[in-house]
């Protein structure tokens, strides 16, 4: 028995990619038996790269760790009806349902709450009438790519970080845990509709962007590696290195320029300026006659002294490196860290991988590897659905489900 907060716990995922995944994976770290089934050989994402050189795809096994497996032909009546069973199976802590498959036919909610009336099903959408969307044409949508990269670029940025997949994977898990809770208390189970644009628009609100284009009637500009607000910016250091350094507040800023022993300089600048830099706003504006006066300084000084002098100062800077640089120079991603373990993960090998990043003391779980596709295809059949092994037997034969 799984331990951990949601020790108890089922969900069943049939979802495909990042954000459905995600959401049951981060269930799944805090102790809850997520349960996910897929077609038989795998689903959309069963092969997405990146991929070893064997084609098993790290991709699905990053987001499907410690969960269980089933595999069934989805395309069966019959196949169909079983994962319905599991869906809906008894249980005070079961019932629980995370997808991103089209809305409608057999999993249709109200079809679903006949089986079980109070059934939790979180329903991760493109858009908001059903229409599909992903990440990346999301991002396109709510203007980000026409505001990121470098000044004076007239073209647009994609991210390489599936942000909006992130927000609506753990928006899923919080919503479900939100409903269970409702549940819990009234004994009424709920439909949750979580369409991935929706989440980016909520999110670009919530930043204030809507308001500072209604209300201040402003578009944000493109400011390359500026950070937007206060003052921040990439740094070349004399060894080659790039380091990213970030004053956000007034009080921030003072102690970057006395690290740097740069006070003077600093005064001339508000002295030409024609005022003192008092506010995240003031250093904003200031943006280039600050890096100006601190390029020139961190271009005289190692990546190694920076790090002292920044460190001693509780500087807030850090430097930019390859995930390779990170692996294997960063202390913070070494198994020291309590989040991350070396993990043999089946078909793969070994390597780091992270738990929860929710440090929760001695209950946080330990990383555990993903499944094997249908691994636990026997066991779910009969701990869940209580079928005997010679049902179990037959559903194979009749090749309804399959296993490792």
């Amino acid at each position: 028995m799984t331990s951990g907060l949601l020790s108890g716990m089922r969900v069943v995922e049939g979802a495909a990619f990042v954000a459905g995944p995600l959401g049951g994976m981060t269930l799944a770290q805090l102790g809850a038996d997520v349960i996910r089934f897929d077609p038989i050989g795998g689903g959309l994402d069963y092969r997405r790269w990146p991929v070893t050189e064997r084609g098993q795809s790290l991709y699905w096994a990053g987001l499907n760790k410690g969960k269980r497996s089933i595999a069934i032909d989805l395309r069966s009546d019959e196949g169909r009806d079983l994962a319905v069973s599991l869906i809906t199976a008894p249980g005070s802590d079961a019932g629980i349902f995370l997808t991103n498959y089209p809305e409608g036919g057999w999993i249709d909610y109200d079809r679903l709450v006949e089986r079980r009336p109070d059934l939790i099903m979180c329903h991760i959408l493109g858009n908001a009438d059903g229409s599909t969307a992903v990440d990346y044409t999301v991002n396109a949508a709510v203007g980000f790519p026409g505001i990121t990269g470098p000044l004076g670029f007239d073209g647009v940025v994609n991210s390489v970080l599936p942000t909006w997949d992130l927000v609506t994977g753990m928006t899923a898990a919080t919503g479900i845990l939100a409903a269970d809770r409702h549940r819990q208390r009234s004994g009424k189970g709920r439909l949750m509709r979580l369409p991935l644009f929706d989440v980016a628009l909520a999110v670009l609100g919530n930043l204030g962007q809507i308001a500072e284009v209604q209300v201040n009637d402003e578009d944000r500009g493109r400011y390359g590696n500026y950070l937007y607000g206060a003052f921040g910016r990439d740094f070349l250091t004399a060894d080659g290195r790039r380091v990213m350094v970030v004053a956000i507040t007034p009080r921030q800023f003072r102690g970057l320029v006395e690290a740097a022993g740069l006070e003077s300089e600093m005064a001339n600048v508000e002295e030409s300026l024609g005022f003192e830099l008092r506010s995240d706003g003031d250093l904003f504006n200031a943006r280039e006659e600050i890096a100006g006066v601190l390029e020139p300084w961190l271009a005289s000084l190692s990546l190694t002294e920076v790090a002292g002098v920044f460190t001693a100062h509780r500087v807030l800077w850090g430097p930019y490196q390859t995930v390779r640089e990170l692996l294997e120079s960063d202390p913070r991603a070494t198994d020291a860290n309590s989040m991350l373990d070396s993990v043999e993960q089946p078909g793969i090998g070994r390597y780091l991988m992270p738990g929860s990043p929710l440090d929760i003391g001695s209950d946080r779980l330990s990383p555990q590897p993903a499944p094997l596709l249908g691994q636990h295809t026997d066991e779910i059949l009969a701990e869940v659905l209580d079928l005997s092994g010679g049902e179990i037997g037959r559903l194979h034969d009749r090749k309804v489900v399959a296993g490792v």
